[in-house]
Order: C-alpha cells, then sequence, then structure tokens
C-alpha cells in the first residue's frame, strides 16, 4: 500500500477551492478597477457629460455658420446687408460720408 504524504493531500483538497477564489479575485478586481469597471463607468459618466456640452456649443456655432452661408446663397440672391458687412470687413473698406472711430484694444 502506498501512503500519501499529508502535504499532497493537503494540495488535492484546498486546490481547487484556491483556484476559485483567484478566479474570484481576479473578476472581481476587474469588475470594480479594469478598464469598464465600476470606477471606469464614473469617468466615462463625466467624459460624457463634457462632450455633450462641448456637442451643444459646437451644434450652436454650426447653425450660426449654416445660417450665414444660406444668407449668402447665390440661389436664392445674397443678403444686401450680409454682403456689405463681409466686404467691409475683409476689404477694410468705408464710405465717404461714414467717420471711423479708432477703438484701442
Amino acid at each position: 500500500m502506498a501512503r500519501t504524504s499529508p502535504i499532497n493531500t493537503l494540495l488535492r483538497r484546498a486546490g481547487l477551492p484556491a483556484g476559485v477564489l483567484i478566479a474570484m479575485g481576479f473578476f472581481g478586481y476587474n469588475a470594480v478597477l479594469g478598464p469598464t469597471g465600476i470606477v471606469a463607468a464614473r469617468e466615462l459618466k463625466v467624459e460624457l457629460a463634457q462632450k455633450n456640452l462641448e456637442y451643444a456649443a459646437l451644434a450652436k456655432k454650426r447653425a450660426e455658420l449654416k445660417n450665414r452661408v444660406d444668407l449668402l446663397d447665390p440661389k436664392r440672391g445674397a443678403d444686401p446687408d450680409m454682403v456689405d458687412e463681409l466686404v467691409r470687413k475683409e476689404l477694410n473698406v468705408a464710405r465717404p460720408d461714414e467717420v471711423i472711430v479708432p477703438l484701442d484694444k
């Protein structure tokens, strides 16, 4: 009869529970601190809120620019006030009867 050592018996009895505890620890760690865990989800929510604010500001700016482009559409006839404003701004011109007051910045 072969006798087993107490160490082999202990390893056989504790092997499966130890493996299960290691697996549970691994999955628990990843559930809390992993790349898609609870902590990362909170950070992603904060980042999403910031990006939504940025998107809203960009959408507003885009709407303003779209309105300006629509006012300059040659198919519908360009808005004379918008054309006059752009010419004055880009070419730096004024009418002879206008007074220009320089502003120090």
